[in-house]
């Protein structure tokens, strides 16, 4: 019997963040404690988003309001990377990176993990930004999942291509 696989990975689905972007603004421009504030979110390049906002306590509630918006779209809060509010003349702006792919050292880090934790049959090898972890019982692997389910990283975790 050939081994089954899948990949670890760290993605993040553009679509979703951006209609959650999108319905933040929307509703930071008809809320009524945005009024006056110069509240916005919007995108700056691929990969950033920037929120100004008139005070620092206005921005960070955009950013409360962007991060609500992920939750209900099942997008995980680690794929973000937000600065603390700064001054930029009259504006207070919160700048956003998204964080997608795994490192390599994090990619180590799951290797040791499943290498030591994790059932003997399995191996895991890194390619690229992204993990694949093969075994012929397909039970190994989903003990494998649930292992680094129960995992804290400060990175967003999916499993794909399962076969």
């Amino acid at each position: 019997m050939a081994d089954s696989s899948f990949d670890i990975v760290s993605k993040i689905d553009r679509q979703e963040v951006d209609n959650a972007l999108s319905q933040t603004a929307r509703e930071v421009s008809q809320r009524f404690d945005f009024k006056g504030t110069g509240a916005t979110i919007e995108w700056k390049g691929e990969e950033a988003i920037e929120i100004s906002a008139s005070a620092d306590d206005r921005a960070n509630a955009v950013l409360s309001v962007f991060q609500d918006k992920l939750i209900k779209r099942q997008q995980s809060l680690k794929i973000l990377d937000s600065s603390e509010p700064r001054q930029s003349g009259q504006q207070s702006k919160i700048s956003i990176t998204l964080k997608e792919g795994i490192s390599s050292e994090n990619a180590k880090k799951i290797t040791k993990l499943i290498r030591d934790e994790g059932p003997k049959s399995v191996k895991a090898q890194i390619q690229g930004d992204e993990l694949r972890v093969s075994s012929k019982n397909r039970d190994d692997l989903q003990a494998v999942q649930r292992l680094v389910k129960e995992q804290d990283y400060d990175f967003a975790v999916q499993f794909v291509n399962y076969r």
